[in-house]
């Protein structure tokens, strides 16, 4: 099964950092980041993209 890329890397980076999440991505890779902190990542991206939405 192929996965879609729905969150470019820089986005996810981004707000990795944001989080305070990046050490673990930059040390271990995506894969080692919990559930809640990928779904904190997840959060903070429908928000972006909600007020990108709301500014048009």
């Amino acid at each position: 099964m192929s996965r879609r890329k729905v969150m470019s890397e820089e986005l996810k980076t981004e707000i990795a950092k944001e989080l305070g999440v990046y050490d673990t991505v930059a040390t271990e890779g995506w894969g080692s980041v919990t559930s809640r902190d990928c779904g904190n990542i997840v959060k903070k991206a429908i928000e972006i993209a909600e007020r990108n939405i709301s500014k048009k």
